[in-house]
């Protein structure tokens, strides 16, 4: 007897299947400047409506979920993990001063179960409405043997657009500018298998247990998905001089903020200025870490951080709080290199 594809474990009719399931979702993310539909071999996105930059830049971030996934593998949610994969790239790019266009995502299983797939990329359009992004394409692969049965990987692909002269790089950034940070809603998508071997990973405890002084459970808080900040920041420099802006993602603050800094450049953090959430009050009980260690493992509360100048930190953290954001000065910029916590 023939030995179909079938047998060896790959279904192009769960395949078609799964299409079905997210084609609907997938479609309130296009907007005028998508071309053609899905099925394509590439995807299509006009730049028409941005004739008037000078020097139009196109500016990339790649990125995935990381091992946060367990938890959606473990409580099997699946509809808010794909948010959390467009933020991670999605931020990454709007911190250039650039606005996120289109976004491709890749989603890879070893059995394909449609239902699953369409929870998952559901997520993922949820992300990309978030940011005002079009989904216009990815790929679902399906990958026998490859995978633990009921796993699977996610990542993404994000493409921006900035005018040269306004792109964010940090160059003009100077010693006595002030840094202001953005609230987190949680742990976003970093830190997770220190997380998981600090929480566990046994679904009845996560349920049950709660995180002190607050309502919500261990399960709830991991899987907050990450907060998008794009249209925040879209808002902000149309306003402001905003001169870095750093992603608070893996590596922490330590990693993060002096990516932005010039050569010769470093900051004061003032580890008061805010008061800690609750999960990283409870993680750092349960970890025993220092400031250093929390911080380059964790945001520790923070999802993203601006350099502005002294004169305008006033109005941008009135500007913020009338977007919706919490924000804070948690610091400066001095002379020298690297962090040091106050």
């Amino acid at each position: 007897m023939p030995i179909s594809y079938k047998d060896a474990g790959v279904d192009p009719e769960r395949g078609y299947a799964a299409v079905e399931e997210y084609k609907a979702s997938v479609k309130k993310t296009f907007n005028k400047n998508v071309l053609g539909g899905l099925g394509s071999f590439g995807g299509f996105f006009s730049l028409a409506d941005y004739k008037h930059f000078s020097e139009p830049v196109l500016v990339s971030g790649t990125d995935g979920v990381g091992t946060k996934l367990k938890y959606a593998f473990i409580s099997d949610t699946h509809d808010k993990i794909g948010i959390d994969c467009v933020a991670m790239c999605v931020n990454d790019v709007v911190c250039q001063g650039a606005k996120p266009l289109f976004f491709l995502d890749y989603f890879a299983v070893g059995k394909l179960d449609p239902k699953v797939a369409g929870q998952v990329v559901k997520g993922v359009a949820d992300g990309c409405l978030q940011s005002d992004c079009a989904l216009i394409g990815g790929e679902t692969a399906e990958m026998p043997g490859f995978y633990k049965d009921g796993e699977y990987d996610l990542a993404g692909f994000c493409v921006g657009i900035v005018d040269k002269a306004k792109i964010i790089n940090g160059n003009n950034i100077t010693a006595g500018d002030t840094l202001i940070g953005l609230a987190s809603n949680g742990v976003h998508s970093n830190g997770f298998s220190l997380v998981r071997k600090l929480l566990g990973e046994d679904l009845k405890e996560l349920k049950t247990n709660k995180i002190p002084n607050t309502n919500k459970t261990y399960l709830e808080e991991v899987l907050t998905p990450t907060r998008i900040y794009v249209k925040t920041i879209l808002s902000l420099i149309e306003k402001f001089n905003i001169k870095g802006i750093a992603h608070i993602t893996g590596g922490g603050f330590i990693e993060n903020i002096p990516r932005i800094f010039p050569a010769g450049i470093g900051a004061e953090i003032d580890l008061n200025a805010y008061d800690l959430q609750p999960i990283f009050k409870l993680l750092k009980e349960k970890s025993g870490l220092d400031a250093k260690g929390l911080y380059n493992t964790f945001n520790m509360g923070i999802g993203m951080v601006l350099a502005v100048d002294p004169k305008d930190a006033d109005k941008i953290l009135a500007e913020l709080k009338a977007l919706g954001e919490k924000a804070y000065v948690i610091g400066k910029t001095v002379k020298g290199e690297g962090l040091k916590f106050s």
